[in-house]
């Protein structure tokens, strides 16, 4: 196997799939190399529905094979170290691969292991979680399962895949209830390590009125330590100024739980960590800001937006276009405004498409209100947005 390649992608995500691909249509003759171990492909917005009821866990998932670009080299082992000094990237099986050109794209690392109990009581106990493929089938049974008294809602303290995600399940927990007569009987609460609902005050407004259609009680600095399953209930700390390490143990018949997420390790531990452990790239060319041949985009970027599968669309175009600059030694002109999209369901048939930048001013694509709640936009994100996923923006088309 070479040791070395002219630009290697580390990760075989929606981020660095979509760069391969486009970078292989502006020029066939690149010498690609993918870094990712994992055998299965999967289009995770879409196990929110999964969760609610309403999309077949199977249809999110292929095998990485098959969305592979032509013309890439796989390489199927887990990288454990970056040096950039050298140009060098270490991998499991002990062997180091060089680079002129490198783009981090690994994606999130979910730590399940720092809410003490949670992994011996997920998926049973009417707890449940939709960020694993295992798990999100586990919710709907806990939708199904619920006679009434409290459903949790949680979200961590830190930034997470899909910012809306924790909250969406919710709306329709609620909805679900709703239709089957269990709302009154219901106390739905969301315990949240964010300082409020939603960044976007137009979009925040309308969820809000979401919450308080469904009677929803909100809970705002507070940090999930610990899950008794058996016992039902749960340890929320405070994280804020004015209940700071404060305790809360709340009692539930029904828990959604969004795990703490991080950096990859083996970024957190490199020198292209910023303070926080994620890549420390500009904002606007997604170059490193030390060292000059790396790029980043996607949920491992120190990027301060929400993570999501849209933001990527947005950020693959610009780091082919700086990535092409940098190799032919041409000024980088490619520049990322911070265009994210939440699309937030807030029931079974609606949709709220929140769309908006690095300074929360919405951008949105439609020529019409997209904070009401509407039938279209739950239709776009149900059947349109995962056959672009597959079809287009995997194959660098979008």
């Amino acid at each position: 196997m070479p040791t070395h390649h002219q630009v290697v992608i580390i990760g075989g995500g929606n981020a660095g799939i979509s760069v391969a691909a486009k970078l292989l249509l502006k020029n066939k003759q690149l010498d690609i190399a993918i870094i990712d171990p994992a055998d299965k492909h999967y289009y995770q917005p879409a196990w929110t529905l999964v969760g609610s009821g309403v999309f077949d866990i199977k249809k999110t998932e292929r095998n990485e094979a098959d969305v592979m670009p032509k013309g890439v080299k796989w390489i199927k082992q887990k990288v454990t170290g970056l040096t950039p000094e050298t140009n060098k990237v270490q991998l499991y099986n002990g062997e180091e691969l060089s680079y002129d050109y490198l783009v981090v794209a690994p994606g999130i690392q979910i730590n399940w292991q720092e809410i003490k109990g949670l992994k011996e009581t997920l998926g049973k106990n009417n707890v449940c979680s939709n960020y694993s493929f295992e798990h999100a089938p586990y919710t709907f049974e806990c939708f199904k399962n619920f006679k009434g008294g409290k459903a949790i809602f949680h979200n961590p303290q830190t930034p997470v895949k899909c910012g809306g995600a924790p909250h969406k399940i919710m709306y329709m927990a609620a909805d679900y209830f709703r239709r089957h007569g269990l709302l009154d009987k219901a106390d739905i609460q969301y315990w949240s390590g964010a300082a409020k609902l939603f960044s976007v005050p137009k979009y925040e407004k309308t969820l809000l009125k979401v919450c308080e259609r469904a009677d929803i009680k909100l809970n705002f600095m507070v940090q999930l330590v610990e899950i008794d399953g058996p016992g039902k209930k749960a340890k929320f700390i405070g994280i804020g100024d004015t209940n700071k390490d404060k305790e809360f143990w709340v009692e539930f018949d029904m828990i959604h739980v969004t795990p703490p997420q991080s950096a990859p390790d083996f970024i957190r531990t490199s020198s292209l960590a910023n303070a926080a452990g994620w890549v420390d790239v500009d904002k606007h060319s997604l170059q490193h800001v030390k060292y000059a041949n790396v790029f980043s985009l996607g949920d491992a970027s120190g990027l301060p937006i929400s993570k999501t599968g849209a933001a990527i669309r947005k950020q693959a175009p610009v780091v082919v276009e700086n990535l092409l600059a940098a190799i032919h030694h041409q000024p980088l002109t490619g520049k990322y405004n911070g265009y994210t999209s939440c699309p937030l369901v807030t029931g079974y048939g609606k949709l709220v498409l929140a769309e908006f930048d690095y300074d929360n001013n919405p951008q949105e694509t439609f020529p019409f209100d997209q904070s009401k709640e509407r039938w279209s936009m739950y239709q776009l994100k149900k059947r349109i947005l995962p056959w672009l996923y597959w079809h287009k923006i995997l194959h660098g088309k979008m």
